[in-house]
């Protein structure tokens, strides 16, 4: 239920000259003419906007925003450029200082409110999803012309800050031309970025000064004060993606970039820009709903077909390999077989024909025997085919009784390749199938819109075998973005962390289709008792905690499923002794708790120990972690 209420908002009006400076640029002589200070729902977020106006009537905007009294941004510009030279709104505004769509603007209405709300996900690192917000929508038409309105939309959520513009309908019909977006965030001085240059690459803790490219978001930030921050991206639907670039004129100041210029017709807005902070960096982590919240509830009205599970890839592409996988799949409590590229030929050309088999595989049969086994079958299409053939396959796979598509080597960034993204989406959800999009993409929180995507790559995960040091890093970055398709590995040798590293992965990486035993083949089992970890291991949660964590040192992660939890706790490089406090256990109640840890002594070849102890809340518990080691641990109510 959706409760409206005036919002913590102060609205203030000054006259008063005064000189602006801009990072390292020449002094203007400004004088403020609005300002709007916003408070979130608890209080801990503090922003304030303000317009300045110089003599001629040029306007810039600004803004900065506290959190628990701290700074997490000073004074940042909001800026966005239009380029439409045949328009009436730009032959009005020749004459203007500088002829930019921000120059001129004249604040016209100011609206609040306050939401305070929750809703279900059909699946999600939590059961329930709180959406509570206050808002200031301010709306500014052109000195020049009435018919040309823009909006700032402004939320301050308990998990953060959201912005972006919204443009009106214009009675000429004209559209608009966006050339450049220019949203900054001023840090603090000595605030230090996780810089990853792609979505798939490297993270390098760097100095704002030090940047020597563009960082992909989400983007995370360690400040001076003690603060975590995260700046992100939600709703990136019939847009361009945006990275992160150094402002060139202004110190400690990051802006955002766009992919290419974006040709839109209003009405529109634009993604939210998304600003997090926490005292602790696994805060960033437990607020990531923040992005799902920016987006439209789900447009599938029947979701029974859409079921998360774990999934194994068949690399044999041959019957005997898929009935093994099938086989082990079944007695594990695995749900879906994946028969990867080139089951229907060479993948990287449009010569080939995604709607049948080009090897000697009857898949027919194999489908069949998967349904007998209680396992769906999961088909790779790569770009090339999906562009040539989506929506005549897409009804095939549905008739044939596959369960999903794992999309390959989609093109991501312009505005072509991410409204043809979505609409292939939606043409797969309307033939009841599911998707996992592989390669650079990563989600803004659209699978709330449409759940039929389980989880998207843009990570570097096991397929690339990073080492511990990343591992540690990417819940705390990437992670935020939400799921992410890490494909988890176990038996082969090229693995470069421990066996019970790999396990925790498996409740640290969240995935709703989470990818097990990549590189693997069933005949590589051979009784390890460990694998009942994941055998057991859901991939949808109730709640989800973060005991513990420093950004590329260690993190322990504890997830809900019904009455049990699954903990998986990993650490980098280094040995270390982590302390767990079972205060998140209910009261008055006992529980079984198995651990699973390295152990050289345990006489298999994958080294990994079992233990069970009984603990209750407030239980403490060392884990002593081997050099790129972890621990996993199932927790079971004991029952009187």
């Amino acid at each position: 239920m959706y409760k409206i209420s005036k919002p913590l908002v102060q609205s203030v009006l000054i006259v008063i000259s005064l000189f602006v400076t801009s990072g390292y640029s020449q002094t203007v002589n400004f004088k403020t003419v609005l300002e709007k200070k916003l408070f979130s729902p608890d209080n801990n977020y503090e922003f304030v906007l303000e317009q300045k106006q110089n003599s001629s009537g040029k306007s810039i905007f600004s803004y900065r925003l506290n959190f628990k009294n701290k700074t997490v941004l000073l004074d940042s510009g909001l800026d966005i450029k239009l380029d439409n030279s045949a328009s009436e709104w730009a032959l009005a505004i020749k004459n203007t200082p500088s002829g930019d769509w921000m120059d001129e603007l004249i604040l016209k209405e100011s609206k609040s409110k306050s939401i305070d709300s929750s809703w279900t996900p059909l699946y999600g690192e939590r059961k329930i999803i709180k959406e509570k917000y206050n808002e200031i929508i301010l709306t500014f038409e052109q000195k020049v012309s009435s018919n040309y309105k823009m909006d700032l939309q402004i939320r301050l959520y308990d998990e953060g800050l959201a912005m972006r513009y919204y443009f009106h309908d214009n009675p000429t019909g004209i559209y608009y031309k966006i050339t450049q977006e220019n949203t900054e965030f001023t840090f603090p001085d000595n605030t230090m970025a996780w810089f990853e240059p792609w979505a798939q690459g490297p993270f390098t803790l760097k100095p704002l000064k030090d940047w020597t490219g563009q960082s992909v978001r989400p983007l995370t930030l360690e400040l001076e004060n003690g603060l975590y921050a995260c700046l992100a991206e939600a709703n990136m639907v019939d847009y361009v993606k945006m990275n992160f670039d150094l402002s060139k004129t202004k110190k400690n100041t990051l802006k955002t970039v766009l992919y290419e210029s974006v040709d839109k017709v209003p009405y529109f807005g634009t993604p939210w820009r998304v600003v997090m902070a926490g005292e602790t960096p696994g805060e960033l982590i437990e607020n990531n709903d923040l992005l799902l919240n920016l987006n439209e509830p789900s447009r599938i009205k029947n979701t029974s077909w859409i079921k998360p599970g774990k999934i194994v890839r068949d690399l044999s592409l041959t019957e005997k390999g898929a009935k093994a996988w099938i086989d082990f799949a079944a007695a594990h409590n695995l749900q879906y077989v994946l028969f990867d590229w080139k089951w229907y030929g060479p993948a990287f050309t449009f010569d080939s024909d995604a709607s049948k088999a080009a090897i000697d595989l009857d898949l027919p049969e194999v489908i069949r025997y998967g349904k007998e086994k209680g396992i769906g079958i999961w088909l790779y299409v790569n770009q090339q085919a999906l562009l040539k053939q989506d929506a005549q396959i897409f009804p095939i796979y549905k008739k044939w009784g596959i369960a999903g598509i794992k999309y390959g080597f989609v093109e991501v960034g312009s505005h072509r390749w991410t409204t043809w993204l979505h609409e292939s989406i939606q043409r797969v959800a309307d033939n009841e199938l599911m998707v996992n999009i592989h390669d650079e993409f990563r989600l803004t929180g659209e699978q709330r819109t449409w759940p039929n995507v389980l989880t998207v790559e843009g990570i570097r995960g096991n397929e690339e075998m990073p080492d511990a040091d990343h591992n540690t890093t990417l819940p705390f970055t990437r992670g935020i973005a939400g799921a992410g398709d890490y494909t988890v590995c176990y038996y082969t040798p090229r693995i470069k962390t421990t066996h019970a590293h790999q396990l925790a992965l498996s409740v640290v990486m969240y995935s709703p289709l989470q990818t097990l035993f990549w590189y693997d083949t069933a005949a590589n089992y051979n009784g390890e008792p460990e694998i009942e970890f994941f055998d057991k291991v859901p991939t949808v949660w109730d709640d989800t905690k973060i005991l513990n964590g420093e950004i590329g040192k260690y993190i322990t992660t504890a997830r809900k499923s019904g009455n049990e939890w699954f903990i998986g706790s990993i650490t980098n490089n280094d040995a270390r002794t982590l302390e767990l406090n079972f205060d998140f256990l209910e009261g008055n109640k006992k529980y079984k708790a198995r651990v699973y840890s390295d152990d050289e002594k345990v006489k298999t070849k994958t080294q990994v120990a079992l233990k069970d102890i009984v603990i209750k809340k407030g239980s403490k518990l060392k884990l002593n972690l081997k050099a790129s080691g972890g621990a996993a641990i199932w927790i079971s109510e004991i029952k009187n």
